[in-house]
C-alpha cells in the first residue's frame, strides 16, 4: 500500500462525523412545526436525496415554494444545532485518517456542512492535520455536492498535484456518487448515515458498512 498518488475525498456528515439520529431528531421537529408527520429512520434513509426540497416534495406530494423552503431550512437548522453537541467521530474515524496520512497518502475533505461551522468543529476533533483541503458549503443549502467537488478537486489538482483519476470519493449518499462522477473520480458509499444500502446500491458503486471497509475498497480501487 505505497501508492502515494492515491487521494481521497471524505464526506463529513454521516460519514466522518456520526450525526444521523440528530439529522432525524432535527428533521422531525421542524416536521412538527409543518404539521408534518414523524419520519423513522428506515423511512428517511428510503427518501432522502438532494436538492433537499425534492426529499420534501416525497413526503408532502409537492414542491414547498422558495419562501416555505428558507422557513423549512431555517428550522431543520436550528434543531439540528442543538442536537449536533452529542454526537461524535464515526467509530474507527481518527485512526483511519491517521494510518492514511502516515503511509504517506494524502487525504481532503469536501462537506455541504457551512464551511465557516465546518472548520471549528473538525479542528475541536483534533483531525484537521491530516486534511491537505478542507472545503464547506459557501452557497445556499440543499443543493448537490457536484459543482463544490469540482471547485475542491480543481484546487486539489492545482496546489497539490491531486489527480482526480486516483481519487476516491468516500461518502453517505448517492449525491456523492454523483459527485464523485462529474469530476472523474471514484466513489466507495457508506451505509452509517443518510441513505439506504438499497438506494446507494443504484448507484453502481461499491457500498460497504463500515469505513474501515471503505478505506480498503477505495485503496483497491486506484492501486
Amino acid at each position: 500500500m505505497g501508492n502515494q498518488s492515491a487521494h481521497l475525498v471524505w464526506d463529513w456528515n454521516g460519514t466522518l462525523f456520526d450525526d444521523i439520529e440528530a439529522v432525524l431528531a432535527a428533521t422531525n421537529a421542524s416536521f412538527a412545526e409543518f404539521g408534518m408527520e414523524p419520519l423513522t429512520l428506515e423511512r428517511y434513509r428510503e427518501l432522502y436525496c438532494v436538492p433537499v426540497p425534492v426529499f420534501y416534495e416525497r413526503l408532502a406530494g409537492r414542491r414547498p415554494t422558495e419562501a416555505e423552503w428558507l422557513v423549512m431550512d431555517e428550522a431543520f437548522h436550528r434543531h439540528y444545532t442543538a442536537h449536533k453537541t452529542s454526537c461524535g467521530l464515526a467509530e474507527g474515524a481518527a485512526d483511519l485518517l491517521a494510518q492514511w496520512s502516515l503511509a504517506g497518502r494524502s487525504q481532503s475533505l469536501c462537506s455541504l456542512y457551512a464551511h465557516e461551522e465546518l472548520l471549528p468543529v473538525v479542528g475541536g476533533f483534533g483531525i484537521d492535520g491530516h486534511f491537505i483541503r478542507v472545503d464547506g458549503r459557501t452557497g445556499p443549502s440543499g443543493v448537490g455536492k457536484s459543482d463544490q467537488m469540482a471547485r475542491h478537486v480543481a484546487a486539489l489538482t492545482a496546489s497539490e498535484g491531486v489527480c482526480p483519476e486516483r481519487t476516491v470519493v468516500i461518502g453517505d449518499a448517492l449525491d456523492d456518487a454523483l459527485a464523485a462522477r462529474h469530476v472523474g473520480a471514484r466513489a466507495v458509499l457508506y451505509t452509517g448515515g443518510s441513505n439506504s444500502r438499497a438506494s446507494l446500491a443504484t448507484a453502481g458503486v461499491p457500498v460497504v458498512d463500515t469505513l474501515s471497509e471503505a478505506v480498503e475498497t477505495a485503496y483497491a480501487l486506484v492501486e
